[in-house]
């Protein structure tokens, strides 16, 4: 290739990996008992990803001269446009955008009901999610609640148990704020080894929005919580896995804690939790209940099944952490990313977002060459606390191989660990909470793969 300063081209990377027929294979596969069949499924699907096919998705300006997009007036310039208001009042994105989408991964769970939806990152501006790319995590299944019959109760260590309505809650002095929601199993895939393609897939279990609802303090003084002996709550959804989880009473004394029914100014999608789900910022996405039926206060740990044998630390001696639910600083470069290609030498703006569950994040460094080096990245606005963070800074590649990097830290001085620190401590049986340090192999021909530095 011949050395540019010139802005290169950038082939988006593709947006699904397998067909229905590939899919039930990896499904046999992981009956019988290969322990690799995501990445092997990936890794085959993701090498048939062809180049040219990709190559036509541009319109480049013609070589000699003369493009025909400028000197052809085109129909939209000359005709009558659509009326307001269609699609049943509710707009929808572009056509040309069809492809941006949730994806489930292949093998993780044989029922939807019980599985994941992953947001593509990588197609993604700024910090908001749209909220129909936000991506889910449901345990039984996801249901269209009639809000007028929901209700959520709050008893325990409390003078007067109360039952609110929605509509009751929704008249009470609200809050709005923008918050990152990470699932605990995030980037669960590489902890032994690289095992997916696409930043989409790596790190796509990851939303930021803002949620709009009533701090949970609130409600609990209405009550009349003990505040004095009260420590934990158990926090209980309205769906079929009952799913019930424990918060300490000091997240929600300082009333970051809330009871959301809104998100990105509407109110939440069904998928996320409507009418009514808790707010836990900074904390893994399970404890954010949705469907939130119950709030009981109680003096202790309530030991629930998710808990107690589920989102769990396993440690290199065998033992396990429990309740150790924050999500600690984390980065990821989002473009360029896995599965995209570089069509050009030149200037390249390298992105990716940067979040933690300890407050905000005060810096990110990023490398191109595996981490010798390393160059602080501009923040893209103000940083918010427990929010993403959108994070930019400008590269120009001569065509060599690159190995590209981000390093965030956050206001507590917390560093984003490599994977060798991380696994020096967790060592490598975890599924939960992996913060390392993400890799992606820029090489010669452009392709952009994901990799691991040990």
């Amino acid at each position: 290739m011949e050395q540019s300063t010139s802005s290169g081209r950038l082939i988006k990377a593709p947006e699904n990996f397998l067909s229905q027929d590939g899919i039930k294979t990896v499904f046999a596969e992981g009956k019988k008992g290969r322990r690799d069949f995501i990445r092997s499924a990936f890794a085959a699907a993701a090498a048939g990803a062809a180049v040219p096919a990709a190559l036509a998705q541009g319109n480049p300006v013609s070589a000699d001269g003369g493009d025909p997009n400028i000197l052809n007036l085109p129909a939209h310039s000359k005709g009558l446009g659509q009326g307001v208001a269609l699609n049943n009042g509710y707009g929808k994105p572009s056509k040309y955008e069809s492809n941006v989408q949730r994806r489930v991964s292949p093998g993780l769970t044989q029922t939807t009901q019980a599985s994941v939806s992953f947001a593509p990152l990588q197609s993604l501006f700024g910090i908001v999610t749209p909220s129909g790319l936000h991506f889910e995590r449901h345990h039984q299944g996801w249901w269209d609640i009639d809000p007028s019959k929901h209700r959520l109760m709050i008893n325990g260590m409390v003078n007067t148990p109360k039952v609110f309505t929605v509509d009751e809650i929704m008249r009470l002095p609200s809050v709005s704020r923008f918050h990152f929601i990470e699932c605990g199993a995030n980037t669960a895939a590489e902890w032994g080894n690289v095992a997916t393609p696409t930043v989409q897939y790596t790190h796509g279990m990851l939303s930021c929005s803002e949620f709009t609802g009533v701090p949970l303090i609130t409600l609990l003084e209405m009550a009349g919580a003990d505040l004095t002996n009260g420590k934990f709550v158990l926090a209980e959804g309205a769906d079929g896995s009952s799913m019930t989880r424990t918060i300490p009473m000091s997240l929600i004394k300082s009333g970051e804690v809330f009871v959301a029914y809104g998100q990105n100014g509407e109110m939440l999608r069904p998928e996320q939790g409507y009418p009514l789900r808790l707010v836990v910022p900074g904390v893994q996405g399970v404890s954010w209940v949705k469907y939130l039926r119950r709030i009981k206060l109680g003096d202790m740990p309530f030991g629930t099944k998710d808990e107690s044998d589920h989102y769990i630390d396993l440690l290199p001696n065998g033992q396990h952490r429990q309740y150790s639910g924050l999500q600690e600083c984390k980065s990821v470069v989002t473009t360029p990313s896995g599965g995209q290609v570089l069509l050009d030498t030149g200037f390249y703006n390298i992105t990716g977002l940067a979040w933690s569950g300890r407050g905000k994040i005060k810096r990110v460094d990023v490398s191109v060459d595996g981490g010798r080096n390393w160059r602080t990245a501009r923040i893209e606005g103000t940083a918010q606390s427990k929010a993403l963070t959108r994070f930019n800074i400008d590269w120009v590649w001569d065509g060599k191989p690159a190995i590209v990097q981000s390093r965030a830290m956050d206001e507590t001085g917390f560093v984003q660990p490599t994977y060798q620190q991380l696994r020096s401590v967790r060592g490598t049986r975890s599924i939960y909470h992996n913060n390392a340090i993400q890799s992606w192999l820029v090489q010669e021909n452009g392709e952009v793969k994901n990799v691991q530095i040990s």
